[in-house]
């Protein structure tokens, strides 16, 4: 009887992984967010760019740079340079996963097209919804997401 309870709480559990959206699936181990398949940090987005041009922009293959195990990818040569001297102030906060899971001590994916930039940080989140929480009380979820984040990061690999 045990055998066949194990079969069935293996299937269920293959049913909900197939479910679930594919940015949960995303979700990495990783200290910064990787595709696993390209090795780009936020899907190849320039992280600059969202200062300088307000918008999520595709960097481009020969603006690269490598930090924090991953490749990150710019517009421009100047984005590139403005990344390498200041990566914590242009890197997404967490890693780039969503503020609002790390707040709870769990490591959600955040999706580089849904961001907000507060106190001069990048924030990635999973979704409109809880970027409009965050944006509704930044310092309710900064606040816990910083106590929290410490916690979070043991769990992912170095």
């Amino acid at each position: 009887m045990r055998p066949g309870i194990a079969f069935i709480a293996l299937l269920a559990s293959g049913l909900l992984q197939a479910a679930l959206p594919p940015v949960v699936q995303a979700s990495t181990t990783e200290r910064v967010i990787v595709n696993r398949f390209s090795g780009l940090a936020i899907e190849g987005f320039d992280p600059v760019a969202y200062f300088t041009d307000g918008e999520a922009v595709l960097g481009y293959e020969q603006f690269e740079a490598s930090g924090a195990g991953a490749v990150w990818r710019f517009r421009n040569e100047g984005n590139r340079d403005s990344f390498i001297a200041h990566p914590d102030v242009y890197g997404p906060q967490y890693g780039g996963y969503d503020p609002v899971g790390i707040a709870r001590g769990i490591a959600v994916a955040g999706n580089p097209n849904v961001w907000l930039i507060i106190g001069e940080r990048l924030f990635l989140f999973y979704s409109d919804d809880r970027r409009e929480k965050f944006a509704a009380n930044p310092n309710r979820v900064i606040g816990p997401a910083d106590r929290q984040w410490p916690t979070v990061l043991r769990t992912l690999t170095p």
